[in-house]
């Protein structure tokens, strides 16, 4: 089963990003807030930013917004329909926040999907295609939630309403809640542990405008380093709806290497292909035969 690696690129940079070992879990869908506070919109607002500043100061202040680029190893978790693991792939994302991407397969670099604002290109067994129509808008849709992305630029987005949501306890920890409502109606939910002021959690509630159905992704933000200035959850878990998406587990992150444009072109998965493309070929002809040869032999 092929991971879908735009997820795990979006849950990389999720955090600075990135990419989230030992933290424990509480239930997928977050409790109520135990406390309820009563402000004015306007003293509301300003605590929320308050505690976002003070969130962008726990991960690093301008260390963590002006990251250029980072590069990523670890492991990531596959999960079936019905939330059961089916095993684990490793792989190195590159990033260069908040459009750019790359996530490759290790060690064989066979399986590689890039991406690069509107464009995506991804390179397996058959060669190099353009990402299909629903992972790119996927991508782009993993974008806009994604928590850094928020944190330096959608926060100061025309028409987000910003507001403090309460107190709360979230895997151990007494959280507050902040609460961001986008243009669209999306509902952003973070919770910001109070001993530490990192983020450990974010929802993101939005409405199909077709169906009118409620969707619901919580990611969960753990076993934070701090790397060059910058803390770096080295375990995220994504949830959609109640069934687990993926679990991520990092060994390794770099900041600022200075990661070259071409990297996130449609040439380089090309250029690749023209040094694995013939092995790939080969392997793929010998599986041919092989299952000929086990067919011939049921009948």
């Amino acid at each position: 089963m092929r991971i879908t690696w735009h997820s795990v690129r979006r849950c990389t940079l999720c955090f600075v990003v990135m990419l989230s070992v030992a933290m424990p879990f509480a239930t997928a869908r977050p409790a109520p807030a135990q406390e309820t506070v009563v402000l004015m919109p306007e003293e509301s607002a300003a605590k929320a930013k308050q505690l976002l500043q003070q969130a962008i100061d726990a991960l690093g202040g301008n260390a963590y917004l002006n990251m250029r680029d980072m590069t990523c190893t670890g492991r990531a978790s596959q999960f079936g329909h019905s939330g059961e693991l089916n095993g684990f792939e490793t792989f190195i994302n590159y990033v260069e926040p908040p459009t750019m991407d790359r996530t490759e397969n290790l060690p064989q670099r066979n399986i590689i999907d890039v991406y690069n604002g509107d464009m995506g290109w991804t390179l397996d067994r058959g060669g190099v295609a353009e990402a299909p129509v629903t992972d790119l808008a996927r991508f782009q849709d993993n974008v806009r939630k994604d928590i850094f992305n928020i944190l330096k630029n959608r926060v100061h987005e025309d028409g987000m309403i910003l507001r403090y949501a309460g107190v709360d306890i979230v895997d151990l920890h007494e959280v507050d809640w902040v609460e961001l409502v986008d243009g669209n109606d999306s509902t952003i939910r973070i919770a910001i542990a109070k001993d530490s002021h990192l983020p450990i959690r974010k929802t993101v509630q939005t409405r199909d405008p077709k169906t009118r159905n409620v969707t619901e992704e919580i990611e969960l933000f753990s076993n934070y380093h701090p790397i060059t200035g910058i803390e770096t959850p080295f375990q995220i878990e994504r949830d959609r709806n109640g069934i687990k998406i993926y679990q991520i587990f990092f060994d390794k992150c770099d900041y600022n290497t200075g990661l070259p444009a071409s990297l996130f072109t449609k040439e380089s998965l090309d250029e690749r292909w023209e040094k694995i493309g013939k092995k790939e070929r080969a392997k793929e002809k010998k599986e041919e035969k092989k299952e000929a040869k086990a067919s011939s032999s049921s009948n």
